[in-house]
């Protein structure tokens, strides 16, 4: 396949930056989309130019760096993927591609299409964790016994990835979709109930100050993120929070 490729390109956080164009030719079906752009960078480094910056790691749909918005939408035109996940095979030959980091006002520009996205780690830490005494007798987690129906869904909130595709999509850049698994992954388990009241409240008030936008129940969210995380998540959410707010 040719493709044309018009790839925001911006050298730093504190420059304003642009979309430009690139061609590239004999592109297989078959590769990756970050194949393809590792194609590109070869390319340019070998003319002398700057290769674009993209964010990358496993590159199996698990740690959730590859965040990219993909002709206007995250993560590319295929669902329950990330950008790694998608191949060139969903475009056709002769296709313009435009190419783009998530926009969000918490997600900071730091180079092309590389985004800052430490504002998901704040909120992590302002609750997302149980806390444990291991001093003493402590019961053994496994010896608590859990209600299956409880135990799937809150290991289907813990398997999102943090790529902030949520946030990217909303016409609010929300984080509620995040927020919400985070909580629901302990709030469904007797383990999260001591800290519950708690850690909604700090995780809640930490994203709101980070400058995430309010949910307004458009569901793009949901239909974007990797992971199907379930709006019913945010449902739970906003009773926890409403509960703790009472106590």
């Amino acid at each position: 396949m040719n493709l044309t490729l018009k790839i925001w390109r911006q050298s730093n956080a504190k420059v304003q930056g642009k979309m430009v164009d690139y061609k590239i030719n004999n592109v297989s079906p078959d590769m990756s989309f970050l194949e393809m752009l590792d194609v590109l960078n070869n390319e340019l480094i070998e003319k002398g130019d700057d290769p674009v910056a993209f964010d990358h790691d496993c590159r199996e749909g698990i740690c959730g760096m590859c965040s990219l918005f993909i002709n206007g939408e995250a993560h590319g035109p295929d669902r329950g993927i990330t950008t790694c996940q998608l191949h060139m095979r969903k475009f056709k030959d002769g296709d313009t591609i435009y190419i783009e980091p998530f926009r969000a006002k918490a997600f900071p520009v730091i180079k092309d299409l590389v985004v800052d996205r430490t504002a998901f780690d704040k909120i992590q830490h302002a609750g997302g964790f149980v806390s444990v005494n291991t001093s003493g007798n402590t019961q053994d987690a496994n010896a608590i016994p859990i209600p299956k129906h409880d135990a799937d869904r809150a290991f289907d909130a813990a398997t999102c990835i943090g790529c902030g595709a949520c946030v990217a999509t909303c016409k609010n850049s929300s984080a509620m979709l995040f927020v919400s698994a985070k909580v629901s992954q302990f709030a469904l388990l007797p383990q999260g109930k001591v800290e519950a009241a708690d850690r909604v409240l700090n995780m809640v008030a930490e994203m709101d100050a980070l400058g995430f936008g309010n949910c307004t129940n458009t569901g793009a969210c949901e239909v974007e993120c990797p992971k199907g995380i379930s709006l019913e998540n945010i449902a739970r959410m906003n009773r926890e929070y409403l509960k703790a707010s009472l106590k």
